[in-house]
């Protein structure tokens, strides 16, 4: 899809999705949701800003809502494709959609276009974080604090989740330097098919309630100096999660 090789979503993390169950499952979600969808009919200068209004999986089609503008809407149906842009659970969705026509929704003029082959979610790449599966854990090995002499030199902690920019780690003993900035250098993350070596910086501290009364630790940490090597192992663990859940969400589709 031409979204996915486009130079002003670089900056973005993305991952095309060609599953039809995934992108119908997706598409209604954001019409249940009312989210405001961005119709780019010649580019910026020429957006209709309109909601998806029905889905029809067995026809590969779906309804639109129309313009307010008469002048646009004729502008929309002389287009071959559109692209569309929208926002789902604070992920950025583009695709595009063809075979454009009028139509009728609840005796309400509407828009009727293909459901798209493709469809590609984004988010900026430092904020896109993944969730740590719970039956596949994943731990990371850090030096504690010199105060912390009378423990072991090195204790295991478990991820809460991970981004190309850093992670979350679980710390229920309390046992982790909690101060902005600090810096815990000589840290190794076991991924499944290897080993990651990074410092890690302390970002923010958040204590959380669990489940047995007891309050625990975790901390949001960036790697710091990491190697770009280590940075693509991370980013294909990512996208490993991303193509996982994926598979989930289009199965109980």
């Amino acid at each position: 899809m031409e979204a996915s090789t486009d130079p002003e979503l670089q900056g973005w993390h993305n991952y095309e999705i060609a599953s039809p169950r995934e992108i119908v499952s997706l598409l209604r979600q954001i019409g249940e949701k009312n989210a405001l969808v961005r119709m780019l009919v010649q580019g910026e200068r020429d957006v209709c800003v309109t909601s998806i209004l029905d889905i029809d999986a067995r026809a590969g089609t779906m309804l639109i809502d129309c313009s307010v503008n008469r002048d646009q809407n004729v502008r929309i149906l002389a287009q071959q494709r559109l692209r569309i842009e929208t926002t789902l659970d604070n992920i950025r969705i583009v695709f595009v959609v063809t075979g454009i026509t009028s139509a009728l929704y609840e005796n309400r003029p509407a828009l009727r276009c293909s459901i798209p082959a493709t469809l590609v979610r984004l988010q900026r790449r430092e904020y896109y974080r993944m969730a740590m599966p719970i039956t596949s854990p994943v731990r990371v090995a850090i030096p504690l604090p010199a105060d912390a002499a009378a423990r072991a030199a090195i204790e295991s902690f478990t991820l809460a989740d991970i981004s190309v920019g850093g992670l979350s780690v679980l710390d229920h003993k309390r046992v982790l330097g909690t101060t902005i900035g600090h810096k815990m250098i000589g840290c190794n993350l076991t991924l499944p098919d290897g080993l990651v070596s990074t410092t890690l910086a302390v970002r923010n501290t958040v204590e959380l309630a669990l489940l047995n009364g007891k309050t625990s630790h975790r901390l949001g940490c960036e790697f710091i100096g990491l190697s770009r090597a280590n940075l693509a192992h991370i980013q294909r663990y990512i996208t490993k999660l991303e193509r996982d859940r994926n598979a989930r969400m289009a199965g109980l589709g």
